[in-house]
């Protein structure tokens, strides 16, 4: 497989579910499971509640990294930078996000949620299955949104 967006995002969304990791402020690797959501773009969109470690994390350090795949011969390593979008984006992901997950409407409606984006800045695709490979894509460095 030579690296495709789509045949990414594919993989993504067939699996809706990400462990992403992030800095403690002091600086110690935090995991958590959530389910995503990704667009053309492969920028991974999720929820957090606002008391929680990824969510102070991340306001504090927007660094994080992700595997997906992890139910077979295929996983995907997804490093990046994570942001709060605001409207009319926050929309548009929301949008996304329920049209991933048509059975997240009631966590949607949690007191308290904030929604991320993570944006890729590098992907390593592997499959140790019988056509071992391992390819990596890079991605252009992106300004902050103040």
């Amino acid at each position: 497989m030579s690296l495709d967006k789509t045949q990414l995002r594919d993989f993504i969304r067939a699996r809706g579910l990400a462990v992403v990791s992030t800095v403690s402020a002091q600086g110690a690797p935090e995991a958590a499971l959530v389910n995503v959501a990704v667009n053309d773009d492969l920028e991974l969109v999720f929820y957090a509640i606002e008391t929680t470690r990824k969510c102070a994390n991340l306001r504090r350090d927007p660094r994080a990294a992700a595997v997906i795949g992890w139910d077979g011969a295929q996983t995907l390593q997804f490093e990046g930078s994570a942001d709060e979008p605001r409207e009319p984006e926050l929309e548009a992901l929301k949008n996304l996000y329920a049209q991933s997950r048509p059975d997240a409407g009631l966590q949607m409606a949690w007191p308290g949620l904030t929604w991320f984006r993570l944006r890729p800045a590098w992907i390593r695709f592997s499959d140790y299955g019988r056509s071992w490979s391992v390819e990596e894509m890079s991605f252009p460095a992106r300004k902050r949104p103040r």
